[in-house]
């Protein structure tokens, strides 16, 4: 094996090797280390696999819920002063309900720990299947001995908050994993090979060669990365550029794969193979950016082989010292060994990250922003600069008409109808703003990629084409003007960028526009510094290089595109509009559902609150245990009260992460005032002249 490299969120591993090896060998030795393993082409069973466990634990975390529920409100009974057979007929009621429960509920732990211990390896599973099963086993003891205690109550109320955080970790990697896999939607499936004598066949994508003749029909997708040969057509490269515009392409000129032909039929050059094309660089690109991010499971592994071994070796020096203390006491020694690895259970401490983020994540809710990942919200509370997308983002992605030649009404109604007729973005503003009062009949409609559409209408020859600085309106070859358009920038954009500069956040622009297209949009925004003109390439060594360099925080980066899918993951936390392609959303760590941007500087301000009440958390989590485990530890506390205990602190980390709720963000107002050097040209569209 030449070397092996893992990445935890997207649960892959790759292997790289000499001939000795294949995936089969490879595959077993994984499972002979209690790992799950599929092969790459087992993708499918993997997936569902996954799925199954996501149910599996829901299933689990609700019949403990139940449980925990109804064995509560026996044990409260027990605890108001019921004794003798009335005690013991709740206890065996519990009992009843708990051992079933616990039974269903327990096997994720279960089965991973008897995993790790098979290959003798210790995970954090181990002590805490080990401590439900003692309480469970000693509450049966308890309860048929008639004995006064029984600790059903504790073990399935652990079980119940610890399948709470698995189950949400299990969404987690889910999301993560859906990133990569939804670049599949814009993979063409299959090309047409153009062969020497001029006929066709269709071939999978994964037969094309470097050379070969494909043809390219509109509305299909470019299978790998090609030249144009022969034809003319209008393309869709958001997303490789981010821009709406459709560009149109002629002889010599390349396009990607993944790119979507729009009006004309090509013929075109394979240039590369589908696993050296476009997608398949961006897809790596993503794999990469997101084994970045694997070393805060890193850090949560390490503290987990120092906690784990800590725990046994605690409880078990506490039953060998009662032990001896109580003269071989063997019940006794071992309900101190069970209540200090009950009041270990690192609940509070498991607790004081996650709730405070479900709160933090309502409160993101009501402003419009969704969490995809909670660890994300840690990573926001550091960041020092802002890293924008242009279109789409600070954006609408959309042109408007903002000035229109004027016209008669029935030339305005022939114009809508001809507009209507062409999916170009240009002919579709214009449609949108002209509107359609009144039937119109065309005849003989022509559309010609890269000059525009015409059509006869009324005895006369009506046009729409390419002008000096819009779509021009011809009749019979005389032109009426021009239509212009603009972008429209985001709701409170400035107010965004304001906020984020006030919290001592830089901002920047990055775009595959124009120079002087950036140039507007950040004069309006109030951003002085931006890069046009940026490739995804570009534009995740960008965002690398600054999360890299010496900034004391983290880089936020704010993107729609496909193109922009490696540069957000890359980033040290993403926040993708609702309006952002599939890959944009999915590569993402949070989602804006309205088209206010106002909803950033409030997350980064909830961030840091949120930061300091984890904070807080971690402290009285860390009192809890330097107060209670010596008392455990002592024999001063019971497995009932270590549970109580246990509960207590969880209850008190509750509370303190609820004081989120009724913290209210700053107001913010733009970077700048309304000055005569902003630029003007963004403004809201003006009325379109009759």
């Amino acid at each position: 094996m030449v070397s092996a490299r893992a990445n935890l969120t997207l649960k892959r591993v790759v292997v790289r090797h000499h001939g000795d090896l294949d995936g089969d060998t490879i595959t077993q030795t994984l499972m002979g280390l209690a790992f799950d393993a599929y092969r790459i082409e087992d993708a499918a069973s993997a997936e569902d696999d996954q799925h199954g466990r996501a149910r599996q634990l829901l299933r689990a975390l609700a019949v403990a819920g139940f449980g925990a529920a109804n064995i509560m409100l026996l044990s409260v009974s027990a605890w108001s002063g019921a004794d003798g057979s009335i005690r013991d007929l709740f206890h065996l009621i519990s009992g009843l309900i708990a051992v079933p429960v616990v039974a269903y509920s327990g096997r994720p732990f279960f089965q991973s720990a008897f995993s790790a211990l098979s290959v003798r390896r210790v995970n954090m599973d181990v002590p805490i299947s080990l401590a439900v099963l003692l309480a469970v086993g000693m509450s049966v003891f308890q309860t048929f001995t008639s004995k006064p205690d029984a600790y059903f109550d504790a073990a399935v109320m652990l079980l119940f908050f610890l399948l709470i955080g698995r189950y949400l970790d299990q969404l987690m990697r889910a999301r993560a994993r859906s990133a990569v896999t939804s670049l599949s939607e814009y993979a063409a499936r299959d090309a047409i090979e153009i062969l020497g004598d001029g006929s066709t066949r269709a071939i999978p994508v994964a037969d094309i060669e470097v050379g070969m003749r494909l043809r390219l029909l509109p509305g299909g997708r470019v299978p790998v990365d090609c030249c144009v040969v022969q034809g003319t057509s209008d393309v869709d490269r958001a997303m490789v550029t981010g821009e709406n515009e459709p560009m149109t392409v002629r002889v010599g000129e390349v396009l990607e794969s993944g790119v979507l032909n729009l009006t004309g039929a090509l013929e075109v050059e394979a240039e590369r193979l589908v696993d050296q094309s476009f997608l398949a660089e961006i897809s790596r690109m993503l794999d990469a950016a997101e084994k970045g991010k694997g070393r805060y499971v890193g850090l949560a592994d390490r503290a987990a082989e120092i906690y784990t071994p800590a725990v046994h070796l605690v409880a078990l020096t506490a039953f060998i010292g009662w032990m001896f203390v109580s003269g071989g006491d063997w019940q006794r020694s071992l309900l101190v060994a069970i209540s200090t690895l009950i009041i270990t259970c690192p609940c509070a401490l498991g607790l004081a990250v996650p709730v405070a983020h479900v709160i933090a994540a309502s409160r993101l809710f009501r402003w419009g922003l969704l969490m995809r990942n909670g660890g994300a919200l840690e990573r926001l509370a550091r960041i020092r600069i802002a890293v924008f997308d242009k279109t789409g983002t600070l954006t609408s992605g959309q042109k408007t008409v903002v000035q229109m030649p004027k016209l008669t009404a029935p030339e305005r109604d022939a114009f809508a109808a001809l507009a209507g007729r062409s999916s170009h973005p240009a002919a579709m503003g214009i449609a949108a703003a002209l509107g359609q009062t009144a039937p119109v009949a065309l005849t003989h409609v022509t559309e010609e990629p890269g000059i525009g559409i015409s059509a006869r209408w009324d005895g006369a020859s009506i046009a729409l084409g390419r002008g000096q600085s819009g779509t021009r309106l011809e009749v019979d070859g005389v032109s009426l003007g021009e239509a212009r358009f603009a972008e429209t920038v985001r709701d409170r954009a400035d107010e965004a960028i304001g906020g984020l500069a006030r919290l001592g956040v830089q901002a920047t622009i990055l775009s595959g526009d124009t120079d002087q297209a950036v140039t507007n949009i950040s004069r309006t925004v109030g951003i002085d510094d931006w890069r046009a003109k940026q490739s995804p390439k570009d534009k995740v060594s960008f965002v690398t290089t600054l999360s890299e360099e010496a900034f004391e925080g983290g880089v936020l980066m704010v993107g729609d595109g496909i193109n922009d899918g490696p540069s957000l993951a890359a980033a040290d936390v993403s926040i993708a509009p609702g309006s952002a392609s599939d890959v944009g959303r999915h590569a993402a760590d949070f989602v804006l559902a309205r088209p206010s941007l106002e909803a950033i500087p409030n997350a980064v301000w909830l961030a840091r609150r949120t930061n300091e009440i984890v904070l807080q958390n971690f402290g009285i989590a860390l009192i809890y245990n330097l107060v209670a485990v010596p008392l455990a530890v002592a024999g001063f506390v019971t497995p009932l009260i270590a549970a109580l205990a246990m509960s207590g602190s969880s209850i008190v980390v509750i509370a303190n992460s609820l004081r989120l709720s009724h913290m209210e963000p700053p107001r913010f107002t733009p970077a700048r005032g309304n000055s005569d050097e902003q630029a003007p040209a963004l403004a809201p569209p003006a009325e379109v002249a009759a």
